[in-house]
C-alpha cells in the first residue's frame, strides 16, 4: 500500500494520447480547412484559363464565318459571272439572306474578345458589305449581256442601276465588264483588306489570351506552392498518427498482420473498429484483383478506340506465325486524315476514329484481329479466309465506305483506303509487306477503295 502511494505521488512523465488526439484533430481541421480554401482557388484559376482559352477558340471561329461567308460570296459571283448559271446567284442571296455567316459571327461576339478586336472584325465585315455593291452590279450587267429574265432573280439584283456607258457597251463587253469588276486588281485588293483586318483581329485576340493566360499562370503557381506546402505539413500529421498507432494498437491487430501475408481475405472479428477496419481491407482486396485485370485489358488494347494496340497486335502475328492455316492480312489507312486534323481539330479526329474502329468491329468476325497500329493506321488479320473471299471482304470495305461518306452523325465524311494481301499457310514474313504494297497501290490509284496483293505490283508501283 505504501509501495502504491509512492508510486502515485512520482511525477509521471510524457504525453496523453488524449492530449496528442485532440491535437491532432485540430491541426487537421487548420490544414483541411486551408486546403479546401487552396483547391478552390486553383480550380477558379484553372477555369479562368479554360474561359481565355474557349473565348479565343471561339473568337477564331467567328472570323472564319466572317471569312468564309466573304470568300463563298465571291466564289458564287465568279461563277455566275463565268458560266452565267442562275443557280449561283440564288447561292449568293441565299447566303446573305438565310445563312449570314457574316452577321452571325458579329452577333455571337457580343461577350468575346476586347472592343478594339471586334472593331476589326466589323471592319471587315463593311469591307465585304461594300464589295456586295460591287458583286451584285456585276451579276445585274451579266445578266443584261446574256438577256436574262430579271424578274426571276432577288429584288437587289434585278433594282440594280446600270451606268449609262455600261449601257451602252456591247454585250460581250458588258460581260467583260462583268468579269472584271470581279477578278480585276482592285476587287481583289478589297478582298486583301478583308483578310488584313480578319488577321488583326486574331492578332488581337491572341495577345489578351496571352496576357491572361501569364497572370493566370502567375496566380496557378503560387496556389500549387501552398497546397504543396499543406500537403506536406498533412503528411507529417498522419505520419506521426500512423507512428502512435503502431505503438499503441499492435497486439489486437496481430491477427490481421497475418492474413495481410498469406495474402487472403481478413476474417470479420473483434471489436467495432477491427471490423470495419477488415471490411474496408476485403473491399480494397477485391477492387485490386478487378483493378489487375482492368490494367491487362488497358496494355493490351488502344486507349482511344477499345481495339487491340501495336503490341497486342504482334503477339498475334507471333502467334500465326506458327499455326498454319490460311489468312488475310488488311492495312486500312484513312485518307487525307490530316486534313481532319487541321481543318476540325484533333477531338474530331478522335471521334472519327472511334466511329471507323465501331465499323470495323461490326463489320469482321468475332475471330478476326482488329488493332490500331498507329495514328489513324488499323490492321486486320482475317482467319480461314482465301482469295475466293477476296470479292466478299471489298463489298465490306466498300459498305464501310458508304456509311463513311454519308455520315449522318455530324462528323465530316472520310473514307479507307485499303491493302490486303492473302495467305495460305499462316502469318508468314513477306504478308506485312504485301499488304503495304497494295496500299500504296490503292492510294496511288484514287484511294477509296480495297485492293490486293497481286504479282508484279511493286514493280508497277515503281514504274517498271
Amino acid at each position: 500500500m505504501n509501495e502504491e502511494k509512492g508510486a502515485m505521488k512520482r511525477p509521471v512523465r510524457g504525453v496523453k494520447v488524449r492530449s496528442i488526439n485532440f491535437l491532432m484533430i485540430f491541426l487537421s481541421v487548420i490544414l483541411y480547412v486551408a486546403l479546401l480554401v487552396i483547391t478552390c482557388q486553383a480550380a477558379s484559376d484553372y477555369k479562368a484559363m479554360a474561359r481565355a482559352t474557349e473565348t479565343y477558340i471561339a473568337c477564331q471561329e467567328n472570323a472564319a464565318l466572317v471569312s468564309d461567308g466573304s470568300d463563298y460570296l465571291t466564289e458564287q459571283v465568279r461563277l455566275f459571272t463565268v458560266n452565267l448559271d442562275p443557280a449561283y446567284a440564288d447561292n449568293y442571296f441565299q447566303e446573305i439572306h438565310t445563312t449570314r455567316r457574316r452577321q452571325r459571327a458579329l452577333e455571337q461576339l457580343d461577350q468575346q474578345g476586347s472592343p478594339h478586336a471586334r472593331d476589326y472584325l466589323e471592319t471587315a465585315l463593311n469591307h465585304s458589305n461594300q464589295l456586295m455593291e460591287r458583286e451584285i452590279y456585276a451579276m445585274r450587267l451579266a445578266a443584261e449581256s446574256q438577256g436574262m429574265d430579271l424578274s426571276s432573280f432577288p429584288s437587289e439584283l434585278s433594282d440594280a442601276k446600270i451606268s449609262p456607258s455600261d449601257s451602252a457597251l456591247s454585250q460581250s463587253r458588258k460581260l467583260d465588264e462583268a468579269r472584271e469588276l470581279v477578278f480585276g486588281s482592285e476587287y481583289q485588293a478589297k478582298k486583301m483588306l478583308i483578310t488584313s483586318n480578319i488577321d488583326y483581329f486574331l492578332a488581337d485576340v491572341l495577345d489578351s489570351t496571352q496576357g491572361a493566360h501569364h497572370s493566370t499562370m502567375e496566380d496557378l503557381n503560387h496556389t500549387m506552392l501552398l497546397e504543396r506546402i499543406f500537403f506536406s505539413l498533412l503528411f507529417v500529421g498522419n505520419v506521426m498518427v500512423f507512428l502512435m498507432i503502431i505503438f499503441l494498437i499492435v497486439k489486437p491487430l496481430q491477427v490481421y498482420v497475418n492474413c495481410i501475408k498469406e495474402e487472403k481475405l481478413m476474417e470479420i472479428t473483434g471489436a467495432y473498429e477491427f471490423k470495419y477496419l477488415a471490411l474496408t481491407y476485403n473491399d480494397i482486396y477485391e477492387l485490386n484483383a478487378a483493378n489487375r485485370v482492368l490494367l491487362r485489358h488497358r496494355a493490351e488494347h488502344d486507349s482511344l478506340t477499345g481495339v487491340m494496340n501495336r503490341g497486342a497486335f504482334q503477339q498475334i502475328r507471333e502467334v500465326l506465325r506458327v499455326k498454319q492455316g490460311p489468312l488475310a492480312l488488311l492495312l486500312l489507312d484513312l485518307d487525307r486524315f490530316k486534313r481532319i486534323n487541321d481543318g476540325w481539330g484533333r477531338p474530331m479526329g478522335d471521334q472519327i476514329l472511334k466511329k471507323v474502329a465501331k465499323l470495323l468491329q461490326e463489320s469482321f468476325r468475332a475471330t478476326d484481329f482488329l488493332a490500331r497500329l498507329e495514328g489513324d493506321v488499323f490492321a486486320a488479320i482475317l482467319t480461314d479466309v482465301d482469295p475466293g473471299q477476296q470479292e466478299m471482304i471489298e463489298k465490306k470495305i466498300l459498305a464501310i465506305n458508304d456509311v463513311l461518306l454519308n455520315p449522318t452523325d455530324g462528323l465530316p465524311p472520310v473514307s479507307l483506303s485499303v491493302g490486303g494481301a492473302f495467305s495460305d499457310s499462316g502469318f508468314n514474313d513477306s504478308l506485312y509487306g504485301h499488304a503495304g504494297t497494295a496500299l500504296h497501290h490503292m492510294k496511288a490509284n484514287g484511294r477509296r477503295g480495297c485492293r490486293f496483293y497481286w504479282e508484279g505490283m511493286a514493280m508497277v508501283l515503281s514504274g517498271h
